[in-house]
């Protein structure tokens, strides 16, 4: 039975219930060491500006590992957040076939990459993209050569989409290496809730005074000015759409500069932070979710709202753009930061209800290609094809 390690960070939302689900449905023998504890402890996150503690469980269904973290200051914002000595022992320990690692850009991560040793097949899963990024700088010449030696030490990665795929190849790894894992949340759970959660909706939309006949166009994040939501309530102003109330959700630190421009404006609606549980009520409000970022390596609440068949608009430096939104199919994709488009395409979203119900329907087809079981073929594809290569 081949036996898999996964060195994650920490325990995350979207990746746990994969990992329970290649326990449950793969002969793989498997096992996560995760480098930190956010997530099922509480901690404050630092964009969200509040205490963050998952409420589903992260830790059920498949085995795992915390390794000591000894960084005087344990986080993903920086290289030595991250400082696990024990990692390569621990994990060499287990005696894996192949090492699967979700992120490479800390001190106990890279030090396993250089040190991996021969007869281990090593993996690399990412979302990093180089949409409307230049590298042409000295800087980035030099990053791009750092990252290309980086990755010539894995024997196969694991793009999530099609931008994330030109980045590998832009650092030069080569096709057969490379095999299709999608980016994907637990879809299941979440149609699997939607009746449940339309009635919870509708409740908390009269709650929130939202008036019954009003579509609801949905941002839902972290109020941080690379998500841009200042961008999409000056552009719901402007496009002055009738029976339609914008609904913010999410705390941070523009929070006071958005309700100050929303001044008065009873159709622009604020709810603080929502932890997984109360996603699915979150979605079920919403008509329309957008996602106007400027830089965003996937954005995976356009998977949930599409599970919960919504239609969708994102900015196109969102990576998840190129993979989730067909133009005017089930969504639109507009110029980041250009305000008459994302106007434009929330009145082309809802001025006719007959359409609207028309994207989400197309929504929900195309998500069922982004699920754990294709996620969990790609991965087994690489354990079955890939030998690992001598180690340099």
């Amino acid at each position: 039975m081949p036996r898999l390690a996964i060195i994650a960070t920490h325990p995350i939302q979207y990746y746990a219930p994969w990992f329970a689900y290649i326990a449950r449905h793969t002969d793989l023998e498997l096992k996560v060491f995760y480098l930190w504890d956010f997530g099922v402890t509480e901690q404050k996150d630092r964009g969200f500006e509040t205490s963050v503690k998952w409420d589903i469980p992260l830790l059920e269904g498949y085995e795992f590992e915390f390794v000591p973290n000894t960084s005087s200051k344990p986080g993903t914002s920086h290289f030595n957040g991250l400082t696990n000595p024990e990692l390569r022992k621990r994990v060499l320990g287990w005696k894996p076939n192949a090492v699967l690692l979700m992120a490479y850009r800390y001190w106990s991560t890279l030090h396993f990459i250089l040190t991996a040793p021969r007869g281990v097949s090593l993996f690399f899963r990412g979302d990093s993209h180089r949409l409307h990024q230049s590298t042409r700088t000295i800087q980035g010449v030099l990053r791009q050569g750092i990252i290309r030696s980086i990755f010539r030490k894995f024997d196969a990665v694991l793009p999530v989409g099609q931008a994330n795929r030109e980045y590998f190849r832009l650092h030069g790894v080569p096709e057969d290496r490379m095999f299709q894992c999608p980016h994907a949340v637990d879809n299941d759970r979440l149609i699997a809730s939607r009746e449940s959660a339309a009635e919870e909706a509708r409740q908390w939309r009269e709650s929130l005074n939202t008036p019954g006949d009003h579509r609801v166009i949905l941002f839902a994040g972290k109020l941080q000015a690379v998500k841009r939501p200042l961008d999409l309530v000056r552009s719901f102003t402007q496009a002055n759409i009738q029976r339609a109330t914008l609904l913010i959700v999410g705390s941070g630190e523009l929070e006071d500069t958005l309700r100050k421009e929303a001044g008065d404006d009873t159709r622009i609606v604020f709810a603080p932070f929502q932890n997984q549980s109360l996603m699915p009520r979150t979605l079920a409000a919403a008509d329309v979710v957008v996602l106007p970022s400027a830089s965003e390596t996937w954005g995976l609440i356009l998977n949930e709202a599409m599970c919960f068949e919504k239609p969708v608009i994102a900015s196109d430096h969102v990576g998840a753009s190129l993979d989730l939104i067909q133009h005017g199919k089930n969504g639109y994709v507009y110029p980041m930061g250009d305000l008459d488009a994302l106007a434009e395409c929330l009145g082309k979203c809802l001025h006719d209800d007959n359409a609207l119900r028309a994207l989400g329907k197309e929504s929900g087809k195309i998500i069922s290609n982004f699920s754990y079981k294709n996620a969990t073929d790609g991965l087994q594809a690489a354990i079955s094809n890939v030998a690992p290569k001598g180690k340099e």
